[in-house]
């Protein structure tokens, strides 16, 4: 694990004041414990957890039944993307990563892209990678179709 911050190329969010106001308590995944840089230079679907201190935080946030229902949907939607790509695409190669707040990619220009997940509000998810495109998070229900369109469609 390398320790570096990336720079730019982050995706930013409304300041505050901005925001439009309403009465929905706006719940947003609690920031990482780690501040780690996982470089992904390879053909790579990525599949992001929270830390523990995150999932923590994420329960007492949560009510108990909502917490283990996002935990349920994690776990069996990125069980079966894995199964997926074993299958169907055994070239691509599987990162999984839930001490990691950044994630650096290069692409075969050398080009990087960096993705923050702390500014991810999803508490999992798959970053498809290929060296040519830009990185892309993919709905996990439809891990079938983001495959074939993202990896065909170089």
């Amino acid at each position: 694990m390398t320790m570096l911050g990336c720079t730019g190329n982050t995706e930013h969010k409304l300041a505050a004041d901005t925001k439009p106001k309403n009465n929905i308590q706006e719940l947003s995944k609690p920031v990482s414990s780690y501040n780690d840089t996982l470089i992904i230079n390879t053909e790579s679907a990525v599949f992001y957890n929270p830390d523990s201190m995150q999932l923590e935080k994420i329960r007492t946030v949560n009510k108990k039944n909502i917490a283990e229902s996002m935990e349920h949907d994690c776990f069996y939607q990125m069980r079966n993307a894995r199964m997926v790509l074993k299958k169907y695409w055994p070239q691509v190669n599987i990162i999984e990563t839930a001490k990691a707040r950044f994630l650096l990619f290069i692409k075969a220009d050398k080009t990087k892209h960096c993705i923050d997940l702390n500014g991810k509000n999803d508490m999992c998810g798959i970053i498809l990678f290929n060296r040519q495109k830009d990185p892309e998070l993919v709905d996990m229900m439809n891990i079938d179709t983001a495959l074939e369109f993202y990896f065909s469609n170089k």
